[in-house]
């Protein structure tokens, strides 16, 4: 598996992405939501009544002339049936509604990015991950190939004590010597199966998976991306910049309690008092108007605290923006370091070959000790781990310092959306 097909596995996979994404899913959902108030509200309602015993009186005239005439009894009502509908359209609410709309886009752009950087952060994990893994590796390959120089030394020994040609001690300390690269051994195949077993969990492959690195795929892509110019962008900060917008927009709403709600209205009424009174096509339109006194008080404390609430995102900014300042410095004098570390191992490999070569001629001529030979062996082994284990450093500082630079995941040409 390359590092590229395992972040596009992580970015694709992940509960993580998946709860990032679902919470750009809400932000959006009530951005639109937001938006809705912008558009006129209509309502219709009606009510069938049954009185019982209505005692009904009319100021309406009769249409009766004749003041000798008798009065007319009262009618017997039993039923009201009443019909309406009402249409509101927003016209002016201290900018309330546009300043809303405003905050929850600002809002739902601060969640996208905060989404890319999970998405960034998660990458970086596996990159981790993949370095531990190619190590414990190597590490098992080194092992392995010197455990069998060793026993076959120890073998070798162990006939020479037979023949009476080698003290015990030195078949001893030969054997100690084996022993304690199978210890080394043991220790490095369970951090393979270790660090294996969260690589798979993160990826959401079978529990029995094993991953072998294409360590080649690797250098290519980095070798490949240093030829690039990718555009830097840590998505924590914009998704913080974006948090500012929507805080400075919350004071505009929060000063629009200052100002009175103005909107147009509209209805239609119908009903129908039985035997007494019917209305048919009663049309209404005006303009509404409603203020808060008591905003004139309160409002204040509201204003306030939004303009609080920015300050401390301003703050934020600022302190994650130094932060960012330090992790790239420190990322890259680390990959340099890196890239330093490697030479002088790949320098020491060669010189601890060179010096377990003479070393064994001497020791083959009796010019040197069994103690000479077995430390000449063990430094041979140290640098080998140290050059492999500086191949993946070197991959590692590399990515570390393309996150801080907020390029991680655009340097494999994957999409964070």
């Amino acid at each position: 598996m390359s590092l590229k097909e395992a972040i596009s596995l992580v970015i694709t996979n992940s509960n993580e992405v998946a709860l990032a994404n679902t919470r750009v899913k809400t932000s959006q959902l009530e951005m639109e939501t937001v938006k809705n108030n912008k558009y006129p509200s209509a309502t219709i309602s009606g009510q069938y009544l049954r009185l019982t015993s209505a005692n009904v009186k009319s100021n309406l005239g009769s249409g009766n002339s004749d003041p000798t005439a008798a009065p007319s009894t009262s009618p017997e009502v039993s039923q009201l049936i009443l019909g309406q509908a009402n249409v509101s359209m927003p016209i002016f609410s201290g900018f309330k509604i546009k300043n809303s709309i405003q905050a929850s886009e600002n809002l739902f752009k601060s969640e996208t990015f905060k989404a890319s950087h999970t998405k960034e952060q998660l990458a970086l994990e596996v990159v981790e991950l993949f370095a531990g893994l190619y190590q414990a590796q190597e590490t098992v390959k080194l092992f392995e190939e010197n455990l069998k120089s060793a026993h076959q030394r120890a073998t070798d020994f162990s006939a020479m004590v037979d023949n009476g040609l080698l003290a015990r001690n030195d078949l001893l300390k030969s054997q100690l010597q084996e022993s304690n690269i199978q210890l080394s051994l043991d220790n490095a195949l369970k951090n393979v199966t270790i660090i294996n077993y969260q690589l798979v969990t993160l990826l959401k492959l079978p529990e029995n998976t094993s991953i072998d690195i294409d360590i080649e795929t690797v250098k290519s892509d980095m070798a490949q991306t240093q030829l690039l110019t990718l555009n830097a962008q840590r998505n924590d900060l914009e998704a913080l910049n974006f948090l500012e917008k929507a805080s400075e927009s919350n004071i505009k709403i929060a000063k629009s309690g200052y100002y009175p709600s103005i909107s147009l209205v509209g209805g239609y009424i119908a009903f129908d008092l039985k035997d007494v009174l019917s209305v048919n096509n009663a049309m209404n339109f005006g303009v509404g108007l409603s203020y808060d006194l008591a905003s004139i008080f309160k409002n204040g404390k509201n204003v306030k605290l939004a303009q609080s609430k920015t300050e401390q995102s301003k703050h934020a900014i600022a302190i994650l923006s130094n932060k960012i300042k330090e992790e790239t410095h420190e990322a890259q004098e680390n990959y340099n370091l890196s890239l330093k570390q490697n030479k002088v191992y790949s320098l020491a490999v060669e010189q601890s070959e060179e010096n377990y070569r003479i070393v064994k001629d001497k020791y083959d001529n009796s010019l040197s000790t069994t103690n000479d030979l077995l430390e000449a062996d063990v430094l041979q082994l140290q640098s080998k781990i140290n050059l492999a284990l500086s191949q993946a450093d070197i991959a590692l500082k590399y990515y570390q310092l393309q996150f801080a630079s907020g390029k991680l995941i655009n340097s494999f040409n994957l999409s964070t959306k």
